[in-house]
């Protein structure tokens, strides 16, 4: 599908230009050239994709599951077919690089694959004689209408948390992808049109404030799922959940590293550069902070320099290219900003990387990987999520020193120890307040078929998104007690 302006929603099977008055530029980040105009669709819109939700729902409720999930397969086919197509896409408008992109697509579809084992996964459990002649059973059934609030740094994959479960589970399902990367869903569509889904399963509304507004209070609406920044998450938490929906929301993070002295140096420095400086820091799992330990301060705080200065910064589809820009200007004058905050709090700009020059890209969001050395444990910036391409280093004496400093924080998304050490690494994750923990890993992503967890301030709500926190959400437990003469 061609590249239309403005973008459409999809709603009962069909493309529909919406009625907003507002458009905003979809921009390339590496060239700030205007791809396409999203509308900022109003609330009517959003009450067009619930009714026919609404009314899709209980033809898509009573169709067996190993049924549903034959679209599913359709759609994962699809999605390897076009892998390359959306994945361009992504660096379009995200800017990340081209095999970041794939890389996430390849998270895509591993959630389609394991919502494909929902005859499995979705089963209850059943008991005989609870007493004399009475069995009790639990089964599983659908929530309802239900809702996907996406962030701007995946603009595949992290849809695909939710949606492939929700519809594998019975549910329909709307889909709000952000503003600011709107193009990649509309090529999702594109391929959900071409499995033949009922008219009403799968949704896409464009918008903003007002579209998310409605999606929160809309009665019928029954359970939503949201990822970004803390404070955006806590007030859709409380809004969804003061109109009775039942509610996950990924929230920020400040993803600590510990480095102990025994750790592989090279390695070490490496895997920590791919997790601070891969999509530009714009990760929920990027590593913001590394806490070294004793004498593994000397060796790591230069190789990490040599690692930061010598990553290949630029247009992220162009060949060799390691990391791209950041989302907005708006981000890379916040992001520059606390940097300097660092510094003016005692950190020494070991790399700096701001305002480079980048050939073809002076008019793109570019920020280079930035070191900040002897960052203040207790300052602004080490509890501050940056998102974006920045690294502290806190130099501690012992790992209970760096454990200490980590539960300290209010975040709790993803922490990562370094080291050779099994004692050390039980301690860790026996002690570490973090719902992601990573051993020897720089990026502590859980695949597929485990949930995506997050502590604190980091995730609100009860259940997670993917594998079988994801079934939980999307289903409601109905007890059976049941006795026959």
């Amino acid at each position: 599908m061609a590249i239309q302006t403005p973008l459409p929603n999809y709603i009962n099977n069909t493309w529909h230009f919406s009625a907003a008055t507002e458009l905003l530029d979809v921009t390339n980040p590496a060239t700030g050239e205007v791809l396409t105009q999203v509308p900022l669709s109003p609330t009517d819109e959003v009450h067009h994709a619930v009714t026919a939700a609404t009314a899709a729902l209980d033809d898509w409720r009573r169709t067996p599951p190993v049924q549903r999930i034959q679209y599913l397969f359709k759609l994962k086919n699809l999605l390897e077919e076009n892998l390359d197509d959306i994945a361009k896409t992504i660096t379009l408008e995200c800017g990340k690089t081209l095999d970041e992109a794939k890389g996430e697509m390849r998270r895509a579809i591993e959630n389609v694959e394991v919502a494909c084992g929902i005859p499995t996964l979705m089963q209850g459990t059943n008991l005989e004689d609870i007493a004399t002649g009475i069995d009790e059973f639990m089964i599983r059934q659908p929530v309802g209408v239900c809702a996907v609030i996406a962030p701007f740094n995946f603009p595949g994959m992290i849809t695909f948390w939710f949606l492939p479960y929700a519809i594998a589970c019975g549910n329909t399902m709307i889909v709000k992808p952000s503003e600011k990367v709107p193009l990649t869903m509309q090529k999702v569509f594109q391929l959900l049109a071409q499995t033949g889904l009922p008219e009403g399963v799968v949704s896409l509304v464009n918008g903003g404030r007002e579209t998310v507004d409605a999606i929160l209070t809309h009665p019928d609406i029954r359970a939503v799922s949201f990822v970004g920044a803390t404070a955006t998450a806590k007030a859709i938490y409380a809004k969804a959940a003061a109109n009775g929906k039942r509610v996950q929301c990924q929230g920020g993070a400040k993803n600590p590293l510990i480095v102990l002295p025994d750790a592989e140096p090279q390695f070490t420095a490496t895997a920590t550069a791919e997790s601070a400086f891969g999509c530009a820091g714009q990760r929920c799992l990027a590593a913001s902070l590394a806490f070294t330990v004793g004498e593994a301060r000397s060796w790591f705080t230069e190789a990490i320099a040599d690692t930061a200065t010598a990553r290949v910064v630029g247009n992220g589809l162009d060949e060799g290219v390691e990391m791209g820009p950041v989302i907005t200007p708006e981000s890379r004058t916040r992001i520059e900003g606390l940097i300097q905050t660092g510094a003016e709090e005692g950190a020494h700009i070991l790399v700096d990387g701001r305002h480079p020059s980048i050939s073809g890209g002076e008019n793109g969001n570019f920020i280079r990987p930035t070191v900040l050395n002897g960052l203040n444990p207790h300052g602004t910036l080490a509890q501050t999520e940056i998102f974006g391409p920045v690294l502290g280093l806190i130099h501690v004496d012992t790992i209970d020193d760096a454990i200490a400093l980590i539960n300290s924080g209010r975040y709790g998304n993803m922490a990562c120890l370094f080291t050779n050490s099994g004692a050390a690494a039980r301690k860790f994750r026996y002690e570490a307040q973090i719902g992601n923990i990573g051993i020897n890993i720089g990026v502590a992503a859980p695949m597929a078929f485990f949930p995506f967890s997050g502590w604190k301030d980091s995730f609100f709500g009860d259940l997670h998104g993917q594998s079988w926190d994801a079934v939980d959400f999307f289903t409601q437990k109905k007890v059976v007690v049941e006795r026959w003469a």
